[in-house]
């Protein structure tokens, strides 16, 4: 495979339809994205396999939001070593422009035990999707519990619950070796959703494990057996063939899904980026009194700020922040600004 080959369909989105079964899905491949988020810090391995696993999901669903709008994923958990992981997707501005895919964990160094990601966390927290649509726009939430055994298992929980919407994921990632033996993390998934007016309908309160509604409470007739069959042929997938990268994405759908006349879109390209700015710091500021912000000042007699998700680091002059920050008026007193800047 040459590298060209290669590029052509990592760190992608490809948006498909098997028109067979009125489901729709996307094949997500991560590699550079990856390398992005995670080189800004030093996780453990359990940690770096949730933050993956995180982004992955990010990239699945953050595909179907519109141009400029900005999707969310939380998870927050108590008592364990891991006690939040948050990603941001970046819709593009224009059409053919990349996405931007962001990720972050909170965590405890000292209560990382064993090797399964998901003992690090908590018993208790709960698994978040937020949209945001811009300015004077009502943001969107929707929390479902930590449950299943993998964050894959909560967005799916989520969907079913929430949107009530059969919902499922399938996903890989993990180290790859290249010559030379340099390391790099990829990940690769397929998200399934059956479409919304496909005779679904809602079961009863208490179906499911723990009282949750599952994808299989959603669906029923002929909808029902097109969810079966299409989910029986997606467990035939080899781990290495969602995270390629010998395999293109349209390949993959062809050997799962051939008989289902898979139908694909426009894939979306997507990269790590990141929002942060001197702005945004100084806007973070501004609620502060001058008093706050003489506790924040450090001995050299500045303000210091870094960003969580890329590691951008900020040094403000202490004058210029808060709302007290520095102005002159006509007669070159100091007065307080009102821009709030």
């Amino acid at each position: 495979m040459t590298l060209s080959s290669k590029i052509a369909w990592d760190d992608t989105v490809l948006p498909f339809q098997l028109d067979n079964a009125d489901i729709r899905g996307r094949v997500a491949r991560l590699d550079g994205v990856l390398d992005g988020i995670l080189k800004q810090h030093d996780y453990p391995p359990q940690v770096e396999a949730l933050v993956a696993e995180m982004a992955l999901l990010t990239a699945l669903i953050g595909q179907t939001i519109k141009l400029r709008w900005k999707l969310s994923l939380q998870m927050q958990s108590k008592g364990g070593a891991v006690r939040m992981i948050a990603t941001d997707y970046y819709g593009p501005a224009e059409d053919g422009e990349p996405a931007r895919i962001r990720a972050y964990a909170s965590y405890d160094a000292d209560k990382i035990q064993g090797s399964d990601p998901w003992s690090q966390l908590g018993d208790e927290g709960y698994f978040a999707i937020l949209i945001d649509q811009g300015a004077g726009m009502q943001p969107y939430q929707g929390i479902s519990p930590l449950t299943g055994g993998s964050l894959r298992a909560c967005a799916e929980a989520y969907f079913a619950q929430s949107e009530q919407i059969p919902t499922r994921f399938s996903l890989s990632y993990g180290l790859s070796t290249e010559a030379g033996g340099h390391e790099h993390w990829r990940a690769g998934g397929v998200m399934l959703q059956m479409m919304p007016e496909a005779g679904m309908h809602v079961a009863a309160e208490g179906t499911g494990d723990k009282g949750l509604l599952q994808a299989s409470d959603l669906v029923e007739g002929d909808s029902e057996e097109n969810w079966n069959r299409v989910n029986l042929h997606l467990d035939t997938v080899d781990q290495l063939e969602l995270i390629g990268p010998s395999i293109a994405p349209t390949d993959l759908l062809v050997r799962l899904f051939h008989e289902e006349q898979p139908r694909v879109f426009d894939a979306q390209p997507v990269k790590f980026g990141c929002s942060c700015s001197e702005d945004k710091v100084r806007q973070s500021l501004s609620i502060y009194s001058s008093k706050d912000i003489e506790k924040m000042t450090t001995d050299e007699g500045t303000v210091t700020a870094d960003c969580q998700f890329c590691g951008a680091h900020y040094v403000l002059d202490p004058a210029t922040v808060g709302f007290e920050a520095e102005g002159k008026d006509a007669l070159g007193n100091l007065v307080p600004r009102q821009d709030g800047a």
